[in-house]
């Protein structure tokens, strides 16, 4: 299947592991230049070299998605140096689970911060170039559990879900400009934030993933390139009928269609 994503230009956040590592190389197999995002620069310098030794055309940027100054140069400078933005992959953020009473209002502020107010900033930097030249996709990416939360979730399943209902609301509202919005919701996927996870509760990364494994019907956690797959036919002309959806990436876990 051709999917039509050669020479797009695509912005990811949270672009030097996991998900997001997995998401640029499945974009740059097909062709699109990638430009990636993250604060830490020894890993995204090393997704970097990995996606050139592909061939692919990369940007790498060190920079907080937090920071309203630095996604501003951030868009600025991948417009300049490629002429277009066809592609927003909101990527950044944890998941960390606490109780109700665990969480100060710091917290909030900052899970809502990196997880609501980024993507909406972000979604504002890149709309006056996708309006331009009347095309984009844009993906929010939330969690399978935020759509049905339950005890000792948050703050996470609250800002996750405030992320994907932005995204139901301006896929509304971008439509008349052909530029689709749509969420992707994370299962348990093997992610090196599980993998830290796991060394938190004292197991090692197999037993952790084996334990995770049994409430998912498929019996296995996901792949990071589960993840890939999926968002990169999202974003791609293959899928330019689709705008203003969930797609469930949890091995059918989610107790909700």
């Amino acid at each position: 299947m051709e999917l039509g994503l050669k020479g797009k230009v695509a912005l990811i956040t949270g672009g030097s592991e996991g998900i997001g590592r997995a998401t640029a190389l499945c974009l740059a197999r097909e062709g699109a230049i990638v430009a990636i995002c993250a604060r830490r620069a020894e890993p995204l310098a090393a997704v970097e070299k990995e996606l050139l030794a592909t061939g692919a055309t990369v940007l790498a940027f060190q920079g907080d998605a937090t920071s309203a100054e630095q996604m501003q140069q951030w868009v600025k400078q991948v417009y300049d140096t490629f002429g277009k933005i066809d592609i927003l992959i909101n990527n950044a953020g944890g998941s960390g689970q606490l109780s109700f009473d665990e969480v100060d209002e710091a917290r909030w502020q900052e899970d809502v911060s990196v997880k609501l107010f980024a993507p909406m900033r972000l979604i504002r930097l890149v709309l006056p170039y996708m309006k331009a030249q009347k095309s984009g996709s844009i993906i929010n990416l939330t969690m399978a559990a935020a759509a049905t939360p339950g005890a000792n979730q948050l703050p996470t399943v609250v800002s996750r879900q405030a992320g994907a209902t932005l995204a139901k609301a301006l896929s509304k509202e971008l439509g008349p400009h052909n530029i689709r919005v749509n969420v992707v919701c994370v299962g348990k996927i093997k992610t090196p934030q599980q993998a830290r996870g796991a060394k938190r509760n004292n197991l090692t990364v197999e037993e952790h993933f084996a334990r995770n494994a049994k409430s998912v019907p498929l019996q296995r956690m996901g792949d990071p390139e589960d993840m890939g797959n999926a968002i990169t036919f999202l974003v791609s002309d293959a899928a330019g009928y689709i705008t203003g959806t969930c797609v469930n990436v949890d091995g059918g876990l989610s107790g909700v269609l």
